[in-house]
């Protein structure tokens, strides 16, 4: 018991020192001009790459597996390496929304087929919005709030609870808030029925319902959670996504709402439009591979048969 105790101890130091480093390096940041604080964090992405061998050999093979019959060895390490880069960057924008919430954040971001989500607002309903992690997904999120449109996000809790604390706060500063992912389903409801959308990404393998589909050509176990919620609530699933510019602004693209399969096979219907959904993913990806993060341990669950097919998908 007293080990536990001691283990215990150990991590909680532990935590508490990340987490004053992430909060010295935010209060310092947030005192630097944007372009000074975007070129300090892609430096240190770019040091991640090569001083994180396993993260970076994981993002060469996820990108090898995705692209190697298409690109070329050099092509796929720049990828990576921009990757890790972009990152850095993004980041640095997450922790100046406060500030760029104040100085003109519609300035720095265009966007295109905002009549989807004008409609939302209009009729006050509910829908949800699919992004993945895939370019500056917080800022993406602020943009929405501060474009007053009625949005929560489904979010997992970071394992550290004092860096968890620090998100949550500046989530509910760009008024905006996030809903811990797993069984919060009454919360997610009341917030629907009350018109707001509900952010989710599904590019990511967790602990809650999902069922095997392709990504890249490759089975990935993916959340069905936003599938079955659309299917017994009638709710659209409207793909968004951000990207940044090579002038460091930022593009967001809505898309028309997905095409749901309705036959009434429920568990055929839930596989077949997760895969809908996962393609959007890969398809706003494949465009801008650079900014997404092959980091990930995306594909590191696989189902037991290896002869499955799309419908056949497995829990």
């Amino acid at each position: 018991m007293k080990e536990v105790s001691q283990g215990t101890i150990v991590k909680k130091a532990k935590q508490r020192v990340i987490y004053s480093c992430v909060l010295a390096l935010a209060s310092f940041l947030r005192l630097l001009p944007r372009r000074a604080a975007l070129s300090m964090m892609r430096g240190a992405g770019w040091a991640a790459f090569y001083l994180l061998k396993s993260k970076r050999l994981r993002a060469l093979r996820h990108l090898t597996a995705a692209f190697g019959h298409e690109k070329s060895a050099s092509d796929i390490h720049r990828i990576a390496r921009q990757a890790f880069s972009n990152f850095g960057a993004f980041s640095a924008d997450a922790i100046l929304i406060p500030r760029l919430m104040e100085n003109g954040i519609q300035e720095l971001i265009t966007a295109e087929g905002l009549e989807h989500l004008d409609s939302l607002s209009r009729n006050n309903e509910g829908a949800i919005l699919l992004t993945a992690h895939f370019g500056n997904w917080e800022l993406l999120a602020a943009w929405a709030a501060k474009c007053r449109y009625k949005l929560k996000v489904i979010a997992s809790p970071h394992n550290n609870p004092w860096v968890n604390r620090m998100i949550a706060d500046a989530r509910n500063g760009a008024r905006y808030q996030s809903i811990e992912r797993g069984n919060q389903t009454r919360e997610i409801l009341r917030a629907l029925a009350d018109g707001y959308s509900i952010g989710v990404l599904i590019d990511e393998d967790t602990k809650v319902d999902s069922v095997f589909v392709r990504f890249f050509n490759q089975w990935a176990h993916t959340p069905v959670g936003p599938v079955r919620l659309a299917l017994k609530y009638g709710l659209k699933i409207i793909p968004v996504f951000i990207h940044i510019r090579s002038d460091d602004t930022y593009h967001v693209e809505v898309k028309e709402p997905l095409p749901l399969v309705i036959t009434g096979d429920k568990r055929r219907d839930l596989i077949v439009n997760t895969q809908t959904c996962s393609d959007a993913c890969e398809a706003i990806i494949r465009e801008h591979p650079e900014q997404w993060l092959w980091m990930m341990r995306r594909w590191n669950r696989q189902p037991k048969r290896e002869s499955l097919q799309v419908g056949d998908g497995i829990s």
